[in-house]
């Protein structure tokens, strides 16, 4: 079964230590590589652009930095294709190319300022998660103290960015600005990689009302695979994994679940879900519950419809 994952951080890893080949079928430093990713079925990944914590000051350049590893070392094969627009998915899932698209966590070096926004867009950026865990110039984190939510410049940027096409993700963002992004933007929104918090007390993960919220805008909502997101105070398991789509589900929201495994951004694994190659064994266990239908949306085609309604056409 096809699959298409909504969040890893693979290029941080690259960006690190430049060794990384991506299509060395022996990348063990690498969740997500070219050999895992064709062994787990995966067709579309998306790669985020995550500036780690130490760089206390972002810069534009910092994300150039990335980009430039995303077209040196993953899409430089022909066996790769960027996915920019509609053509480009239809290709991916169609034909023998896996498809890769960029997207940005922490929107920390924007500054709020439209043409390096436009640029990102130009160069194949085509999400952001306007915050990681903190606080920023546009909003706070789901970390931050003081719970607050989106700046008047944030606001504007979310105009900017449904103007422009660029899908925004509400992730890493906190409460109060999750529900600034549902008042202001009047584009559906995604949440890459959380789950239900309802199942695990984590506060990464979404409340009923949040999961309500982007179920009635036809969102999406991606389930992941970071173990303290999924069981907290015993070992994860892909039954836990289970949990989560079963609740998600309860509430109405099974045409908006998707994948989003933050793979490449986690130290610790769900035994049978440790890399990009083992996705087939949760295709397996959803199989085993839950109708065909549902799973095929889970794993790829919800991603998909989303992805071809809001992406241009060329």
């Amino acid at each position: 079964m096809h699959v298409i994952d909504g969040h890893c951080d693979a290029l941080l890893k690259m960006v690190e230590n430049p060794a990384i080949d991506f299509f060395d079928p022996h990348a063990s430093a690498l969740d997500v590589s070219y050999a895992k990713m064709t062994q787990g079925g995966v067709k579309l990944q998306f790669f985020a652009i995550y500036l780690p914590e130490r760089i206390t000051q972002p810069q534009f350049d910092h994300y150039l930095e990335y980009i430039n590893i995303f077209y040196q070392k993953v899409v430089r094969d022909p066996r790769m294709r960027q996915v920019k627009n509609r053509a480009d998915l239809e290709a991916v899932l169609t034909g023998n190319q896996t498809g890769a698209m960029l997207t940005l966590e922490g929107a920390d070096a924007l500054q709020g300022n439209p043409l390096y926004l436009r640029t990102l867009y130009h160069l194949g950026v085509r999400m952001i998660g306007t915050t990681w865990n903190y606080a920023n110039w546009a909003a706070d984190g789901v970390l931050e103290p003081r719970q607050g939510g989106f700046t008047r410049r944030g606001k504007t940027f979310i105009k900017d960015c449904n103007d422009l096409g660029m899908l925004l993700d509400a992730s890493h963002l906190s409460e109060a600005a999750f529900w600034d992004l549902a008042a202001a933007s009047a584009e559906p929104f995604v949440a890459t990689h959380s789950n239900a918090r309802a199942v695990c007390g984590h506060p990464r993960n979404l409340n009923n009302g949040q999961i309500r919220e982007i179920v009635r805008r036809d969102g999406r909502i991606g389930v992941t695979f970071v173990p303290w997101f999924v069981q907290q105070g015993r070992q994860a398991s892909i039954d836990g994994v289970l949990q989560h789509v079963e609740h998600i589900c309860s509430l109405g929201g099974g045409g908006q679940l998707v994948l989003g495994s933050d793979f490449d951004g986690i130290d610790q694994w769900i035994p049978g879900l440790e890399h990009a190659g083992q996705i087939p064994y949760l295709t397996e266990a959803l199989l085993r519950r839950f109708p065909e239908e549902l799973v095929r949306g889970i794993m790829y085609r919800n991603w998909f419809t989303f992805l071809h309604r809001h992406l241009p056409i060329h």
